[in-house]
């Protein structure tokens, strides 16, 4: 029951940044339109970025490999560079740093989407929690792109996280480069 009231105060309290974040995203995704950048079993990705979440900015790495026709697993590192101190006290290396291993549906053939274009929901497991991602691609080469994602925990192995349990345990946002490897 915990869970499910630190969910929704936790969405109440993001509700307008994640209104705006939606609307990007929405816009992002549909303002361009027609089959898809991945390439299923092998194709590999990698993404570097800017990740934002409350009380703290930082950068993200991802990779994905292509396990069938739109299937991918993959790795994610995230470590917060600028973070507030909470009562006088600065975070810990392993308060900043997070690491999960991801599986993402690639799914934007299935709506015929364009094909500089990729578009993942997933799910990921950490060192913080196990959470979701949803996130999209768009390519302006074979090589490179921009894409922008968001993830969220699902299950936080702390029920009541505190201080500097929050962060890489919250929603976040992303925002960066992506290129085919």
């Amino acid at each position: 029951m915990e869970e499910i009231n630190l969910y929704f105060y936790l969405c109440i309290n993001n509700e307008n940044k994640m209104k705006k974040i939606t609307v990007l995203l929405v816009f992002f995704i549909f303002g361009i339109t027609n089959a898809q950048v991945f390439s299923g079993k092998g194709d590999k990705k990698f993404q570097v970025g800017a990740n934002f979440q409350e009380n703290g900015t930082g950068i993200i790495a991802t990779f994905d490999s292509g396990l069938g026709k739109n299937m991918s697993f993959g790795f994610t590192t995230l470590y917060l560079l600028g973070i507030e101190e909470v009562l006088g006290e600065k975070p810990n290396f392993d308060d900043r740093f997070d690491i999960r291993a991801r599986f993402s549906a690639n799914i934007a053939d299935i709506f015929n989407i364009e094909e500089k274009i990729d578009i993942y929901p997933g799910l990921n497991i950490g060192i913080k929690n196990f959470g979701g991602h949803f996130g999209a691609r768009y390519f302006f080469s074979e090589g490179f792109g921009i894409y922008s994602e968001i993830q969220f925990p699902i299950a936080q192995y702390d029920n009541d996280p505190v201080g500097f349990e929050k962060y890489n345990n919250q929603f976040n946002f992303s925002i960066g480069t992506s290129f085919n490897l």
